[in-house]
């Protein structure tokens, strides 16, 4: 692994090496490193490329890295991943994608990721998306999420994406069982002529299940960015979703939630929140020493905290 890689893993995993426990890098579309562990397996799919992580059930206290790193220029990688977590599992996946781009071609990473969560299972996952590069092509990645909860699961979901991707259209699907649950928190920041789309589609299909899905975002220069969000309450449940975002400079936001509820007891919550930094706020910082760019920096990295 050379140093522009090294770089990236830190940016994506907070990894300086390969990690403890169950590993698989891939870097510029192949595999340059793998482990398994006693209740953690890997395998390479046969049939298109990507891999299928298998838990065991019962699976306590282990982690799972995938991260992916591009340091090719003009690179288009696609991978399938499916993650099959057993009952009553519980353990952290931590993902995300990597770009150093010093050329002109567009450089692009599509990441299909299936996630299946057997009765009581619960998953943490992690996943930041990172882009850098002194060349003039651009950093693409569109992330793709599957997600089938089954009765009593439970799963958490952060996505980050604040540096360095010019392009990028997020699509999470979810279908909820029985008493299972779905938080989601996305923190996104733009900047430049940087385009962010992020779609939720979540189908609350069992008695008592929840979902919580958040985003915060941040749009700089002459970015542009739009969060849609479908809660759809077909059974007795509780969904919420939310988005707050700061606008800057000549960027635009959109905001599009929308819920549907086809049973009775569906109790189904939408927040949408659009607006500048406060001047109020800038004056408080700046009479404490601050640069008016620098309280603007630091107002942005609380917010996306």
């Amino acid at each position: 692994m050379d140093k522009i890689e090294k770089n990236l893993l830190e940016q994506i995993a907070d990894l300086h090496d390969v990690p403890q426990g169950a590993y698989n890098i891939r870097t510029n579309g192949s595999l340059s490193g793998r482990a398994t562990t006693e209740n953690i397996d890997i395998v390479t799919k046969t049939d298109k490329p990507g891999i299928d992580i298998i838990i065991k059930p019962g699976t306590k206290n282990e982690s799972v890295h995938i991260p992916v790193l591009l340091s090719q220029t003009g690179l288009q990688d696609l991978v399938y991943n499916d993650f099959y977590i057993g009952e009553n599992a519980d353990v952290t996946i931590i993902a995300g994608c990597g770009i150093h781009n010093g050329g002109d071609s567009e450089s692009r990473h599509d990441g299909i990721h299936s996630f299946h969560l057997a009765a009581g299972a619960r998953l943490k996952y992690v996943e930041k998306h990172y882009g850098e590069g002194d060349g003039n092509g651009k950093n693409v990645m569109n992330p793709t999420t599957i997600i089938e909860l089954d009765e009593g699961s439970y799963m958490e979901m952060e996505t980050t994406q604040i540096k360095g991707v010019d392009s990028t259209q997020r699509d999470t699907t979810a279908r909820i069982a029985q008493g299972a649950t779905l938080i989601v928190r996305e923190k996104i920041m733009t900047h430049g002529q940087q385009f962010a789309g992020t779609d939720f589609t979540v189908d609350m299909n069992g008695e008592g299940c929840s979902a919580n899905v958040m985003s915060r975002s941040v749009a700089k220069g002459e970015s542009e960015q739009v969060f849609r969000s479908r809660i759809n309450g077909n059974a007795r449940c509780n969904g919420h979703t939310e988005c707050d975002a700061i606008i800057m400079d000549h960027a635009k936001v959109s905001a599009i939630p929308e819920l549907t509820a086809n049973h009775l007891d569906a109790a189904l919550i939408h927040e949408a929140a659009i607006g500048k930094i406060a001047g109020e706020q800038l004056i408080k910082l700046m009479t404490l020493g601050l640069t008016e760019q620098e309280a603007e920096e630091q107002i942005v990295s609380g917010f996306l905290k």
